[in-house]
């Protein structure tokens, strides 16, 4: 019992700061869930899904460029309003099994699908004030994941539910230089929010040094729960340009910049009873509902679009995007309850590439078919990949269709289907916990768009 243990109180507090620190950040799985994997969502024009976005930030008539490149929008003439939704419908299988500190299974299923099917909406205005300026505002979601796995799942001490998305307000100018060529720049209001829960493996916290106390407590003797939910604003800002050298030939270039974060809520705990009681007497006042805050960035990223027109009927382009997730280095947890120290883990991300190419054939003066194909990296591997996101590679195929009623009116919609590589994990919490296996995960995307001009 508690009691029993001959370190003595303040001995007992000193030498478990360091270990608590790192069980705190395992409980919360802040680290790893703001940064987990390519969460970095392209889903804001369904006209753009139809052909793999190639072209996005080049091709005409698509008013997500108030997001994707605002100098593009000095070609356009009049005045639009667009409304944009997808849904993104993916499933993750977990296939393995997990070890406690003592090399023992850990208890429990595989967890289910942890995917679902999630909305994305956006919402676009531009307006050409006169033949050289125009000016632009959207609401898109350029980052977000969604994990859900059952509660006594063989993973649930790194991870049971996750909910992490930012949303942007995007004020947008574009400047026309010439015949030629325009420049476009972006002020951006994003909002980031998170709410993530797991397990807390309490038994192998008193099993393991300082408290020494198995065989009372063992790893999976005492589980607990922890939860945190928290939000943050934070302004950041777009540069693009567009260059168009003959009339059938456009290019675009879209730098985005790092927005850094950081992200304030609070740590809810949920201690069994003769958890607390062992605390209590080390005089540790741990593991309790506390302010907590995390600093991180979404990432900065370019994007290079080109579209050419062959003829009347028949229009192509290629898209190649770099993200810089490299930026990942750590993070560094911090909490309002001075006896949890802070705490920081080491990321080490990759930067990725999205490469496509696809284009439009336009059947007939109020029918558009679209088709295209991409290849999209990540930024997590073996090492780093954890069940928060368990993230792989992916190779798209899309088709779409774009449909005209009347000049001022138009309809799109766009299907994707991902085939996402098998994504290994073998992944150890701070409290000994391992993971090991490997995720089977699929998505379908159906975007559908609605463009008014006037």
């Amino acid at each position: 019992m508690p009691q029993n243990n001959p370190i003595p109180r303040r001995a007992r507090a000193a030498r478990a700061s360091t270990t608590l620190a790192l069980a705190v950040v395992a409980a919360l799985g802040a680290s790893r869930a703001a940064h987990a994997s390519a969460f970095q969502l392209k889903e804001n024009s369904a006209q753009a899904m139809g052909r793999a976005y190639a072209g996005g930030g080049a091709a005409p008539g698509d008013v997500s460029v108030v997001v994707n490149n605002p100098a593009a929008m000095a070609w356009f003439k009049h005045s639009y309003l667009q409304a944009d939704a997808t849904a993104i419908d993916f499933s993750s299988r977990f296939h393995g099994g997990a070890t406690d500190a003592l090399g023992r299974p850990i208890s429990g299923g595989t967890g289910g699908n942890a995917g679902g099917t999630i909305p994305v909406p956006a919402f676009f205005y531009l307006r050409p004030i006169n033949d050289q300026w125009a000016v632009g505002a959207a609401l898109s979601v350029p980052f977000g994941f969604k994990t859900s796995y059952d509660a006594n799942w063989v993973g649930r001490y790194s991870a049971i539910y996750s909910d992490f998305k930012s949303i942007d307000a995007t004020f947008s100018v574009s400047y026309r230089v010439s015949d030629s060529f325009s420049l476009g720049a972006s002020a951006i209001l994003q909002r980031t929010s998170a709410d993530l829960t797991s397990a807390v493996n309490f038994g192998a916290i008193l099993a393991g040094a300082p408290f020494n106390l198995a065989p009372t407590f063992l790893p999976q003797s005492a589980d607990g729960y922890a939860e945190i939910t928290g939000h943050n604003y934070k302004w950041g800002w777009q540069v693009g340009a567009t260059w168009k050298p003959t009339a059938r030939d456009t290019f675009g270039l879209l730098y985005h910049a790092k927005i850094a974060q950081t992200l304030k809520g609070t740590a809810y705990f949920t201690v069994p009873a003769t958890v607390q009681t062992v605390f209590n007497a080390a005089q540790l006042p741990i593991f309790r509902n506390t302010p907590g805050s995390a600093a991180f960035a979404t990432p900065a990223y370019v994007n290079f679009s080109y579209w050419h027109q062959f003829d009347d009927r028949f229009s192509a382009g290629v898209e190649a995007d770099w993200t810089q997730w490299s930026s990942f280095k750590n993070l560094t947890v911090v909490y309002g309850n001075p006896a949890q120290p802070p705490s920081s883990e080491a990321f080490n991300w990759r930067d990725t590439h999205f490469f496509s190419v696809g284009g439009d054939y336009r059947l007939s003066r109020s029918l558009t078919l679209r088709a295209g194909v991409g290849v999209d990296s990540t930024p997590t591997y073996l090492a780093t990949r954890d069940p928060r996101v368990p993230d792989a590679s992916r190779r798209w195929l899309t088709l779409g269709l774009g449909y005209r009623p009347t000049d001022d009116f138009t309809l799109n919609v766009g299907y994707a289907h991902l085939f996402v590589s098998n994504a290994h994990i073998n992944s150890q919490s701070p409290t000994m916990d391992r993971i090991t296996g490997y995720y089977k995960n699929s998505a379908n995307l159906l975007a559908a768009s609605a463009t008014y001009r006037f």
